[in-house]
């Protein structure tokens, strides 16, 4: 059983590379068209939208990219020849172009597994099972540990789409730490690979800063 989501890619080519992180983008987004609370992901004061992003914003090889879902796609669409220049802090970069890529994309599940990278770190540890994983001795544990946790990820990611998901999802992953950064705190992400018995959109995040573009992937259509 699968979805089917409406996603729209925007991809804004600036006069020059983009060297702040994804937050700022947000941020500019958001403040602009403040009368679209699922751009800023609030409602009034310090209420917050608590469910899966349906707008993202990366910034992947020093492009800016906006990613729509659904309704997400519609906002997108409507503001995106309002977007002539991108303003962080004292630097301003002119938007020369703008690249819009809208498909259906299929969510859910599948029998043949299919192969994604993360494009821009994912950050999968709380603090509870931070201290699980630096605690465990053996890679075997902390990679069975990782890839339960991107189970639960992708669980939470389809509940945000109204998806149930009604059959085991096995995933097999190889990734790497890096260190990052997510609201100005140092954190532990990882980059890599995974294959899983489930389709996921391009361009969608799981785990925790999915907004601001963090666990952003893709899928290899080369198989291993």
């Amino acid at each position: 059983m699968s979805k089917n989501l409406k996603t729209l890619v925007l991809t804004l080519k600036t006069d020059k590379t983009i060297r702040e992180d994804s937050n700022k983008l947000r941020g500019y987004i958001g403040n602009k068209f403040s009368q679209y609370p699922i751009l800023h992901h609030h409602l009034t004061g310090e209420q917050s939208l608590y469910t899966y992003p349906k707008v993202q914003y990366k910034i992947i090889d020093g492009n800016a990219i906006l990613v729509g879902i659904n309704e997400g796609a519609d906002v997108l669409k409507e503001i995106s020849d309002k977007i002539e220049m991108l303003i962080f802090g004292k630097n301003l970069y002119k938007v020369n172009s703008i690249q819009m890529n809208q498909m259906n994309a299929e969510l859910g599940e599948c029998r043949e597994n299919h192969y994604y990278r993360f494009l821009t770190p994912w950050i999968g540890l709380n603090p509870e099972n931070y201290k699980k994983y630096k605690m465990m001795q053996e890679l075997k544990e902390r990679k069975l540990l990782l890839n339960n946790i991107i189970v639960g990820n992708i669980l939470s990611m389809c509940k945000g789409f109204d998806f149930v998901v009604t059959k085991n999802i096995y995933v097999h992953s190889l990734l790497n730490e890096e260190k990052t950064v997510y609201k100005a705190i140092p954190m532990i992400g990882f980059t890599g690979e995974f294959k899983i018995n489930f389709k996921i959109p391009d361009f969608l995040g799981i785990g925790k800063g999915v907004s601001q573009g963090f666990g952003t992937i893709k899928r290899n259509t080369q198989t291993k």
